[in-house]
């Protein structure tokens, strides 16, 4: 495998998944600076997560239509605009602006890096090269707090947007020598009216959920927007079954293997979501630490995650897809489960110990999930494979904080308690039971999925093709 091609889509990758929880940290100098409060700034927030609904879906067949490598690049430059719009904003409007553009760049980097990927490695390496690109997806939430408090602390909040502009033009640069040439290949007109319908649908639930989960706006706004966004999903699917270049092409999940995977990882993105979002209000409110204290302590999950990186192909080959998925889907719920027992005198390196085998667990989970979604694909199937995935990862990241907010707000209005260890009791084992429900999908997957991805049992003919199978 060329580890360069892997490692530059994940520069670029680490460079958004770090901006869009880096500045959950900075939002009070933020609103003080441009004269609003903290909670309606959230709203900029949601207007990245509703850039990213909005734009996903046409990922795939913009990379088709104009060429994956190109459209990379120009995401690329699109999120550093959106960088600079953002350090330059002084008012409410502005901002939310800025990170609106943000998000339309965001949308087409993450699927098309993987797009890319799959299209230029072969399937026998996509293991370890998913485990490459995969890390910065795992390590960017948990440095993205630190970090912001760092920087905002001891310079200035704009610092966070303003180192984007190197790094996003040193990377459309090598990126440009580095990445295979990828032309563009012959696809239709784009499906304007499946693109309307995936856009209020997939914008519809994650600005519903987003606004439920942070109270900038009333409930009332976010349940009204779900329901919008329910209706033109089951409006969607309708005019699916009858286009014939839907914009997302649901007959993808005939399939089984993409169907399992891309619903099991939905389930267990749900904690994905809520994890980074309970742990710093649990370490901060519960345990009294400060923002920078909390965020070093949350950081050292990613520990397990960038060790994962030289183990995730051997444990594929030695025990194949469906072992890995079933016992890591398993004990990611389990160390989630484990968040709830933590108190002010548990000791750190208890928490420490976790949080690393949290992160060593999960991180194995979404490279074999990842690597699952296009294992017995081809080529010309990975563009609507990456398109429905990434929009199914947005929206279940965004319930997976509802989720996490519902358990918060529930445990205070049926005991009257302010959040407390006893709402993070409930709301961790609650998101960790939902996240275990991953493993039923991967349950109904065949031993042998994936084979010529994993290299499990290579050396063995599939059920039914031994010699004498045909006599």
């Amino acid at each position: 495998m060329n580890r360069t091609v892997p490692l530059v889509l994940a520069v670029a990758l680490f460079m958004e998944h770090m901006d869009s929880t880096v500045i959950s940290t900075s939002l009070p100098a933020i609103a003080d600076d441009i004269g609003t409060s903290p909670i309606t700034l959230k709203l900029a927030l949601t207007a990245y997560y509703v850039a990213l609904a909005i734009f996903i879906p046409v990922s795939g067949w913009a990379a088709d239509r104009f060429g994956a490598k190109r459209v990379f690049r120009a995401a690329i430059l699109v999120f550093v605009a959106g960088s600079v719009a953002c350090a330059a904003s002084g008012s409410l409007t502005e901002f939310v602006g800025a990170r609106f553009i943000q998000g339309m760049g965001g949308a087409m980097m993450t699927p098309v890096a993987r797009l890319v990927l799959v299209r230029s490695t072969p399937r026998s390496a996509l293991v370890s090269a998913m485990a490459w690109l995969s890390i910065p997806a795992l390590i960017g939430p948990l440095v993205g707090p630190p970090v912001g408090g760092f920087i905002t602390t001891y310079f200035s909040w704009h610092w966070i947007f303003i180192i984007n502009v190197p790094i996003g033009l040193i990377g459309v640069a090598v990126a440009g020598r580095v990445l295979p040439d990828m032309p563009p290949v012959p696809v239709g007109r784009i499906d304007r009216i499946g693109f309307v319908l995936a856009a209020i649908a997939s914008a519809g639930i994650v600005f519903g959920l987003s606004v439920v989960s942070l109270p900038a706006l009333p409930p009332a706004v976010g349940f009204a927007t779900l329901l919008a966004g329910a209706a033109a999903a089951f409006a969607y699917v309708r005019h699916a079954r009858r286009a014939a270049s839907p914009i997302l092409d649901l007959r993808l999940l005939a399939n089984p293997v993409p169907r399992i995977a891309i619903a099991s990882g939905s389930l267990f993105r749900i904690g994905l979501g809520a994890v980074p979002f309970l742990l710093p209000l649990l370490f901060q409110l519960g345990f009294g630490l400060t923002p920078f204290a909390s965020g070093l302590l949350t950081f050292t999950s990613a520990i397990g995650s960038i060790a994962l990186k030289f183990f995730a192909s051997t444990a594929l080959r030695l025990m194949g897809f469906r072992t890995v998925l079933i016992a890591t889907s398993l004990s990611g719920a389990a160390l989630m489960a484990a968040n709830a027992f933590f108190t002010p005198t548990t000791a750190h390196w208890i928490i420490i110990t976790v949080l690393v085998a949290a992160g060593f667990s999960r991180s194995l989970y979404f490279t074999a999930n990842n690597a699952l979604v296009f294992a017995e694909i081809d080529d010309r199937q990975a563009s609507q494979a990456t398109a429905i995935a990434a929009v199914a990862q947005q929206v279940s990241i965004a319930l997976g904080v509802a989720v996490a907010g519902i358990f918060l707000e529930a445990h205070h209005l049926l005991t009257g308690e302010e959040t407390g260890l006893s709402a993070f009791f409930t709301a961790f084992l609650g998101v960790a039971a939902l996240t275990a429900c991953a493993v039923f999908p991967i349950l109904g997957l065949a031993p042998e999925a994936g084979r010529a991805v994993s290299g499990h049992g290579a050396g063995k003919p599939p059920p039914g093709e031994g010699p004498h199978s045909g006599e």
